[in-house]
């Protein structure tokens, strides 16, 4: 249900493309194909640093180990996972459907004469 502003019947924001079940299915879709992805290059990311680590370290604390694979493993993920709502917000028109009008169009247009 759209915003209304008060007293009036006109909605505020325009729908978003992803109320449409089936373009949300294939933005979803699309996403959680693109996190697989950075789930696999975040295990080469975790590898390559524990190697690294080793090179440097040899054997060393565990707590070195398990603190840099989560410290990896955790900025990767989450780094990926915004990344991919930026681009599913973007591509699917949802960002679109946002009017942010000036502050000289929101005085010239006043809440009685919009759209």
């Amino acid at each position: 249900m759209p915003l209304l502003l008060r007293g009036h019947l006109q909605p505020v924001v325009d729908p978003s493309p992803l109320e449409n079940p089936r373009n949300a299915a294939h933005a979803w879709r699309h996403f959680r194909w693109m996190m697989k992805i950075v789930a696999a290059i975040t295990a080469l990311a975790v590898l390559a640093a524990m190697l690294f680590i080793y090179s440097q370290n040899g054997f060393a604390s565990i707590t070195l180990y398990i603190a840099a694979a989560l410290g990896v493993t955790f900025s990767m993920l989450l780094t990926g996972a915004l990344m991919g709502l930026l681009f599913l917000s973007s591509g699917t028109g949802h960002d679109e459907a946002v009017e942010d009008p000036s502050p000289e169009e929101w005085r010239d247009q006043g809440p009685g004469r919009r759209r």
